[in-house]
């Protein structure tokens, strides 16, 4: 893949806020062009195919694994996650920026395939905040709010691993210093 700083990975622990800072991001700047995943999880209220997620099934998941036919791709809290490897290659060939919002696995894959991109970690101002923000989506049964609680601070811990490491205190705040990162 030419041209990786154009490849834009931006990675956090669940519930950091990555979807909401990804919509500033998009609102303010025009040329940047967010890649969309595929997962096997079911969608959640308003989430529409080919918009939020492909929402494919695990059968047509391993498929395209076996394919090779993803950027990267990681098993968490039960589904699959994977980045198109398609779309991200023609929009980076017509000189566009791509913006990846994905897990921490899956963004430590990218880095290591493609050092010269630029790697984002959003933190949570704290865990409590991190917390709070999972059980307001109301999306998740307790367990599997446990289960991202526990994976937040083993994927925090690896926040020195990418390029820069910004705390999520304001949203808009945000979404201006990572497009201030992207343009420099």
């Amino acid at each position: 893949m030419k041209n990786q700083k154009k490849l834009i990975i931006l990675t956090g622990p669940s519930g950091v806020g990555k979807g909401t800072v990804v919509k500033a991001i998009l609102g303010k700047d025009k040329n940047i062009w967010l890649s969309i995943s595929a997962t096997t999880r079911e969608p959640r209220e308003g989430e529409k195919m080919g918009e939020n997620y492909y929402f494919l099934n695990q059968e047509k998941f391993k498929e395209m694994i076996q394919q090779n036919l993803f950027l990267e791709w990681a098993q968490f809290a039960g589904n699959y996650y994977g980045t198109p490897l398609s779309s991200v290659n023609e929009k980076i060939k017509k000189g566009i920026t791509v913006l990846l919002e994905i897990e921490v696995e899956g963004a430590k894959q990218i880095k290591e395939k493609f050092p010269n991109s630029l790697s984002i970690f959003l933190l949570p101002p704290d865990i409590a905040e991190l917390e709070r923000r999972i059980r307001n989506r109301g999306t998740e049964k307790e367990e599997a709010i446990k289960e991202r609680l526990s994976r937040a601070n083993y994927e925090i811990s690896a926040s020195n691993q990418f390029d820069f490491a910004l705390t999520n205190y304001d949203v808009n705040e945000t979404a201006k210093r990572i497009i201030k990162l992207i343009q420099t």
